[in-house]
């Protein structure tokens, strides 16, 4: 399961990032990591982007980006 496939509201744990090199790692530095919980706090109409909060802290993530976050329940 991906991030882009979670519901607004339900909280998931980071399993692993399916990204390469540049893209990895801007998901990275956004705090997005192995074993991070992320509450999916709203997702637009068309589904792109979805807000999160992570660490503490709010951010929007774009749909591609969403689908490279694979999470669990």
């Amino acid at each position: 399961m991906t991030l882009r496939e979670v519901k607004t509201g339900q909280t998931v744990t980071v399993e692993k990032l399916l990204g390469e090199g540049a893209v990895k790692r801007r998901i990275m530095d956004m705090g997005i990591t192995k074993g991070a919980e992320l509450y999916v706090r709203k997702v637009a109409p068309l589904g792109d982007p979805v807000e999160i909060t992570v660490r503490g802290y709010e951010l929007s993530v774009r749909k591609a980006d969403a689908e490279l976050i694979q999470v669990r329940q």
